[in-house]
């Protein structure tokens, strides 16, 4: 993606406080709801990538000791590193239709890791990095009588994940509109939080963590899954993949506590954690 206009306006985040009037009071967005705010945001959107483009975020104290920065980032990373892991870039909404690749079924069968998961009909789980909702619809269909939290940072993607929930007639998926480094998710509420091929793009994977971690229940679970950073033959860009270890590191750093590898997936893991009781 590089760091063309283009680039900056697929990975924006749109901060609360520069929407327009018609936000809803909170960040969680029926799908007609979504539809409404991005149509209305459109030239708030505009004027924020504009400006956000020729400046930088202001870097805390505690973000500085957190994070290092390369002077130049590599080809698929945006130059931040978090324990020794430059973070990837982030697929934007206009990249959605890879999302949805006929391949795709085949090369990750979505089936595998659903089953893998042990749902509930009665949990509620969060989808962090929704986009599309290639694994919300999937997840809903597994709880009837519990709730799929579909979290995106982007409102695009909530606009084309909603217009697929409204499709489908579930009534059991919640749209939330996340910040960059902070999934809004209310408090120990989440039985399980998944994020498929998403952590290794968080900009604030701490502070996300953290977040995520505040909203589980005692014993909840927090389920990665990433292409094996192990393989080089797996045709991925290198930094959206990611090791069992780096994944291990990072996790047990915000208090999560490893349950589980499972490798049946064809290119993946699927890394199970738990939160303490």
């Amino acid at each position: 993606m590089g760091t063309e206009p283009l680039a900056i306006a697929q990975t924006l985040v749109l901060p609360l406080s520069t929407a327009p009037s018609t936000t809803p009071s909170t960040t969680s967005l029926t799908p007609e709801q979504s539809r409404a705010w991005v149509a209305a945001s459109e030239v708030k959107i505009a004027a924020s990538f504009r400006a956000g483009a020729n400046g930088q975020k202001e870097r805390t104290q505690k973000e500085k000791s957190r994070y290092d920065y390369r002077d130049r980032p590599s080809s698929d990373g945006i130059g931040k590193v978090y324990m020794g892991r430059e973070i990837a870039q982030v697929m934007g909404h206009r990249g959605a239709a890879w999302l949805e690749r006929p391949s795709r079924i085949q090369e990750e069968k979505p089936h595998l890791l659903v089953a893998d998961l042990d749902i509930s009909p009665t949990d509620v789980i969060a989808d962090i990095g929704a986009g599309t909702g290639y694994l919300t619809v999937r997840l809903a269909s597994n709880v009837p009588n519990g709730k799929v939290l579909a979290v995106d940072v982007q409102p695009e993607m909530l606009q084309i994940l909603g217009s697929r929930v409204d499709d489908a007639h579930f009534d059991n998926v919640e749209l939330i509109l996340a910040d960059e480094d902070n999934p809004h998710l209310p408090q120990e509420t989440v039985d399980m939080a998944i994020m498929l091929d998403v952590y290794h793009e968080l900009e604030y994977p701490f502070e996300v963590m953290q977040s995520v971690v505040a909203a589980l229940q005692p014993g909840g679970k927090v389920v990665l899954v990433e292409y094996r950073g192990e393989n080089p033959l797996i045709p991925i860009k290198r930094l959206h993949k990611m090791t069992e270890r780096q994944i291990r590191q990072e996790l047990q750093a915000v208090g999560l506590t490893w349950v589980s590898t499972q490798e049946d997936l064809p290119r993946q893991h699927l890394m199970v954690f738990e939160k303490a009781i």
